[in-house]
């Protein structure tokens, strides 16, 4: 099969003993490029010391990647009023209140990729938890998509924010873009991601707080990261 062909030929590139450099790495991706009929994501996967478990050791946040993801996002707002005004001429795709509850409820309308709530209208929104909070798409103030400057959110996500948070096992998975952005700005997108994280260590977790760092596309096997020069960089900093 020619995926597979392809497949094992990315695979070829990649030394597996070995622990790239981040130089290295986004250097070597853009020739792992295994379609041509899609433009492919690339794939950040960082394993955190951290039990997720505990609440003083989640780690959750959103970041503007200086390049963006590469996805048009379809971004709807909770609001009323001015601040509904002010979110459509942000550009967001759906703004609503009762009514925009109610297509999510009785139609299981859920064609967008995130949502944004005024703090006032959290009460309503609440009605969604089950429908929207598994997956992933419940506005939370802890990410700021809940907050009384829904323009500034709505144009941060449009501009290619995003929001992560660590796994059950500790793993923190995160699109930084296109396979097509090259190796300059997926190289840029990745140590922004990098250093919130680190910013958002928390102070109850003991010992090595990055364990492994590993960069894949879409389709393609995965690249790690040498986790030292990772460190080593934020102890500069």
């Amino acid at each position: 099969m020619a995926s597979g062909k392809k497949y094992k030929k990315a695979a070829a590139l990649i030394d597996r003993e070995k622990k790239y450099s981040v130089e290295e790495a986004f250097s070597l991706l853009p020739q792992m490029k295994i379609s041509e009929k899609f433009d492919e994501s690339v794939d950040l996967a960082i394993r955190l010391g951290v039990d997720p478990k505990h609440a003083d050791q989640m780690v959750r946040g959103a970041v503007n990647l200086p390049h963006g993801t590469g996805k048009t996002m379809r971004v709807i707002v909770f609001a009323k009023g001015d601040k509904a005004k002010e979110a459509q001429e942000a550009g967001a795709d759906l703004v609503g209140a009762e009514d925009l509850v109610d297509k999510i409820q009785k139609e299981n309308w859920l064609d967008f990729d995130s949502a944004v709530s005024t703090p006032d209208l959290m009460g309503l929104v609440g009605r969604l938890g089950r429908v929207l909070g598994p997956r992933g798409l419940m506005p939370n103030p802890k990410v700021g998509t809940v907050t009384f400057d829904v323009g500034k959110a709505v144009k941060e996500l449009k501009g290619g924010r995003v929001e992560f948070k660590a796994e059950k096992a500790g793993v923190v998975h995160a699109r930084i873009g296109k396979i097509s952005f090259g190796s300059e700005k997926l190289r840029d997108n990745c140590w922004a991601l990098l250093e919130l994280i680190q910013k958002l260590k928390p102070s109850s977790s003991k010992g090595s707080y990055m364990k492994s760092i590993a960069v894949s596309t879409t389709m393609s096997p995965s690249i790690r990261i040498d986790i030292n020069e990772v460190q080593a960089k934020f102890v500069e900093t």
